[in-house]
């Protein structure tokens, strides 16, 4: 089954963008009069019937619409993109296919990447959505540097919701999977190939996140993100 994305539905008509227009035509080389699945990016699945096709743009009539219940928890994932551009890339469909809520690229520092391609990732995560056919699209925050993140979070997050580190440590042996509480919302951060700093993981620990091991392997950023993405869906899926 294949889905298209709007985020613009009045009464009972829904508008595509061009691009999905595009696809919609083009691509799928549908016409008035046909029967369409969509979906709005924050949990409603839509039914419709083409009503108007343009080059540009794409009217439809809703027949029946239906919301996604609200996940059990929502994930946060906090990463620090790698140097090659298609790992990023990569990660954000793979924990968007699996279930993420919103992404936070931040710059620490070892970062070697300090720009994002914040369009294309977008595109990325739309296709990685309709792909999957889920109905909630993840939201991707600016770029921005790792205090200024740690403000942020706890800022926005109170207590309740769990915020972990990812850290290869010695003396860190705790396991992110025997101490995430199944049901409860979470932040997780991802540091970048060289990893935290000390300093960055002590300012993270004041700020009330919690060194967790992802296991004993030293593993790539856009593994260990998408480690710690399923470590929490599957404890979630225990509801």
């Amino acid at each position: 089954m294949n889905v298209f994305y709007t985020n613009r539905i009045e009464g009972n008509l829904a508008f595509l963008a061009e691009a999905e227009a595009k696809h919609l035509g083009k691509v799928m080389r549908k016409k008035v009069g046909d029967t369409i699945h969509l979906i709005d990016g924050v949990g409603g699945r839509y039914t419709g019937e083409i009503v108007e096709l343009e080059k540009r743009s794409a009217t439809i009539q809703v027949l029946e619409g239906s919301q996604e219940a609200d996940p059990p928890a929502r994930l946060h994932l906090a990463v620090a993109p790698p140097k090659n551009n298609s790992r990023l890339e990569w990660l954000l469909e793979k924990v968007t296919e699996i279930g993420v809520d919103e992404i936070w690229p931040f710059v620490s520092f070892h970062s070697e990447r300090k720009i994002i391609k914040t369009e294309r990732l977008e595109k990325i995560l739309l296709a990685a959505t309709k792909q999957s056919l889920k109905a909630r699209l993840p939201r991707l925050h600016a770029l921005q540097g790792f205090t200024e993140l740690l403000d942020e979070l706890v800022s926005l997050f109170p207590e309740r919701v769990e915020k972990y580190i990812a850290y290869i440590d010695p003396q860190v042996n705790l396991h992110l999977q025997d101490n995430y509480s199944a049901g409860k919302d979470v932040v997780i951060l991802i540091g970048p190939e060289g990893g935290f700093s000390a300093e960055e993981v002590a300012l993270a620990k004041e700020k009330g996140f919690r060194p967790v091991s992802l296991g004993p392997a030293r593993l790539r950023t856009e593994t260990a993100g998408l480690v710690a993405t399923t470590i929490v869906q599957l404890k979630n899926q225990t509801i």
